[in-house]
């Protein structure tokens, strides 16, 4: 395309006519007739929404004021964006307290299967200051409060058949809230032992089958799944769910996270599960981003126009897919989830042909309305 230039911000525009898949990607969340929200600089080189369909997106060399300045509140994702489960991301602490200073409201976006004030609890831990982050929204807040209204509310215990994190694991940072945690928001419901005591099956984590705190029924490890993706010690269990006609509902739709000090590893999450029973052809209600439904829970919360508030994100399918599909302008971090497909180091950029790649495999037409190499106010390396 060869306009790309060192500028604090420019614009680059990308022309897509087809639909992308990756990372889990469906076809339902795509459109080629959606275009990015938030205004693009002078530099735009196509008018959005123009006969051909062509969309821009606005890059920048950092999370700089040309971002910032534009709106009042930002929805932020925390996995790739502020931390990567168990260290702050280079830049993000800075970050937040500048936005803090500058006015700026914050509220938490996640997939995660922890409550909402669980995850705002957890902050700290890895060094932001809590008080900077009004509210959050989890799809394990809303999971659970669909569990409570569909199960848990009869006038019966109900079962769950629950996969689940690892509690047995030391220091384990992906068990966010126990079992029993969860379960308490969920109204009338108890732990499955085995498939024919389940009234549903709960995708809550990925690494065992949880069967109780009662030592006489141990819990079955679904590994290698979490580190390999092989569904080799998963897909009997499954099979036997379906059979048994359970329904199924998920707590985190996640199907890969970044792990390690510098995001070197991959682990794989519950919404891949998900995914499987769904292709074995069960059921699942499905709860977090990418749904629409997520997006507008934080926009009322905040009480402003979608306008002045933006979603900052790694995924291309769960952030930048969802924040556009809400009307939502959205930040798309690339040394996230997509960094090794990328090929970049952390804060780094990439080329603009690897960069409108990627987003046309994963989202057709869909752009974000701006890119940036990592939440923070540095500058990436030229």
């Amino acid at each position: 395309m060869g306009f790309l230039r060192p500028l604090a911000s420019f614009a680059l525009a990308i022309t897509s006519d087809r639909y992308g898949h990756g990372f889990g990607t469906h076809p339902s969340c795509v459109s080629s007739n959606l275009r990015s929200r938030a205004p693009v600089t002078q530099l735009q080189m196509v008018e959005s929404g123009d006969a051909t369909g062509k969309t821009t997106c606005s890059i920048h060399p950092s999370f700089n004021d040309d971002i910032i300045d534009k709106y009042d509140a930002f929805i932020l994702d925390q996995f790739g964006v502020l931390h990567n489960g168990n260290n702050a991301l280079d830049g993000a602490i800075e970050l937040v307290e500048y936005l803090h200073k500058k006015g700026k409201r914050l509220i938490i976006l996640s997939n995660t299967s922890a409550p909402a004030r669980i995850a705002l609890q957890k902050l700290p831990k890895y060094g932001f200051n809590g008080d900077h982050f009004e509210d959050a929204v989890t799809s394990g807040e809303e999971s659970s409060r669909y569990i409570k209204q569909t199960y848990g509310s009869t006038g019966s215990v109900k079962k769950a058949l629950m996969l689940t994190w690892d509690g047995n694991k030391p220091n384990n940072p992906r068990l966010t809230v126990t079992p029993e945690g969860y379960l308490e928001q969920c109204g009338d419901i108890a732990i499955a032992t085995s498939v024919s005591d389940a009234d549903f099956l709960l995708f809550h984590g990925s690494e065992v089958w949880y069967r109780g705190q009662d030592t006489t029924n141990e819990d079955v490890s679904l590994s290698p799944f979490i580190e390999e993706g092989s569904f080799d010690n998963v897909d009997p269990l499954l099979k036997e769910c379906l059979a048994a006609k359970l329904p199924a509902v998920c707590a985190n739709p996640d199907f890969i996270v970044q792990t390690g000090p510098k995001g070197e590893g991959f682990a794989n999450m519950p919404g891949k599960l998900a995914a499987r029973y769904e292709e074995m052809g069960g059921g699942c209600a499905t709860f977090g981003k990418p749904g629409v439904e997520h997006f507008e829970a934080c926009v009322r919360k905040l009480g402003l126009e979608k306008e002045r508030v933006c979603h900052v994100g790694d995924s291309l399918h769960h952030d930048i897919s969802g924040a556009v599909n809400a009307g939502v302008p959205v930040v798309f971090v690339t040394s996230g989830i997509h960094r090794m497909t990328f090929g970049t180091g952390f804060g780094e950029l990439p080329g603009e042909g690897v960069l409108e790649e990627v987003m046309e495999k994963e989202v057709g037409a869909m752009r974000p309305s701006h890119v940036v190499p990592a939440f923070s106010r540095a500058a990436a390396p030229k």
